[in-house]
Order: C-alpha cells, then sequence, then structure tokens
C-alpha cells in the first residue's frame, strides 16, 4: 500500500509539472524537431549593426541535417545571386562579377554573411539560459558556447513554435538581427 501511494505522489508530481514552463518545452519541441529532421529553410534579411552604419541583406537559406547552411542573396540587386556555405569546417562564396565587402563583427570574428548559420548552428545546440512570453510569442535567450565570450542570441517563436527573428549580441552589443520568414522544418 505504501507503495502505491508513493506512485501515486510521484504521478501527481511529474504530470503537476509538465506544461509548468510551456515556453522551454515549446523551444525544447522545437530542437528535437530540427535535429531529427533533414534540415530546415527559410528567408532573412540580416542587418548588420556597425554603431556608426548599418547594412542589411536578404537571403534565401537552407540547413542540412548536420547544421550547414547554404544561401543566395537575394537584395540588394548589387549582390543579388551571390551564394555561398557555412559550415564547422569553414565557408566559401561563389559570385560573377560581384563582390560582398562587410567589415568583420565581434573584434573581426564573424562576417554578417554567417548570421543565419549562427543562428542555426545555436537553436539547434546552444545552451538556453532563460525562456519566456512576451503577448504571442515566446522569446529564447541561448549562448552560443560556455566560452566567456560567447555569442548571445535572442530568439522570437510565433504561436506555431517557428522563428520569426533573432537578434546576435556580442558582449552586450547587437551585431546582428535577422528578421525570419516562410521557416520550414524538412
Amino acid at each position: 500500500m505504501k507503495r502505491l501511494g508513493v506512485l501515486v505522489a510521484m504521478l501527481v508530481l511529474i504530470t503537476g509539472c509538465s506544461g509548468a514552463n510551456e515556453p522551454l518545452e515549446r523551444t525544447m519541441d522545437l530542437r528535437a524537431k530540427l535535429l531529427a529532421g533533414t534540415g530546415c529553410t527559410f528567408r532573412t534579411t540580416v542587418t548588420a549593426d556597425y554603431g556608426d552604419r548599418i547594412h542589411s541583406f536578404s537571403m534565401e537559406c537552407q540547413g542540412d541535417g548536420d547544421g550547414q547552411i547554404t544561401f543566395t542573396v537575394t537584395d540588394p540587386d548589387p549582390i543579388r545571386d551571390i551564394s555561398g556555405r557555412v559550415s564547422d569546417q569553414g565557408g566559401a562564396l561563389t559570385f560573377d562579377d560581384q563582390a560582398v565587402a562587410f567589415p568583420m563583427l565581434a573584434d573581426g570574428q564573424i562576417a554578417p554573411v554567417c548570421a543565419p548559420w549562427i543562428f542555426l548552428k545555436t537553436l539547434r545546440s546552444g545552451y538556453v539560459t532563460s525562456c519566456g512570453m512576451t503577448e504571442e510569442m515566446i522569446r529564447v535567450a541561448i549562448d552560443d558556447s560556455y566560452q566567456e565570450d560567447a555569442l548571445h542570441l535572442e530568439i522570437w517563436l510565433d504561436a506555431e513554435g517557428l522563428p520569426v527573428r533573432s537578434e546576435i549580441l556580442y558582449k552586450g552589443q547587437r551585431i546582428l538581427s535577422l528578421d525570419i520568414e516562410e521557416f520550414q522544418i524538412l
């Protein structure tokens, strides 16, 4: 009889705790789907903030199951159709008679075209520091590593639990932001 009482108490505690942190559960559900899937696709407008000037460009992105991103720049016209790939091993750009010359960010560590890869990599495997609701969206704070100079990402998920915006911060200052559209898990 004592065992039955303990089991019932444990069951009540376990079921009573589920849903206690819905934003975290939905974030972990998204991460599990990304890790189980073969990849994802999305469109994004990336804004690089240099303090004294801002540069924006739009891209179509596809992430594979290993976290590599391939992309094609869609706007503005002068750099349209530049494509590339970024992974843990590095990256490459391809273009015909065009060049991208954005200055590096985060003390020379990050090129703005890497923003979608940083976003996806951190969403898939970063250290979640907090989750909460802001009106109709979930706001997730994630660090890309445990290092002292980690990039900190703020990611907003819509009512369906899909990302719609992200900001990448370095040493407390926003350096990159992504407006994300049509995010689909493959």
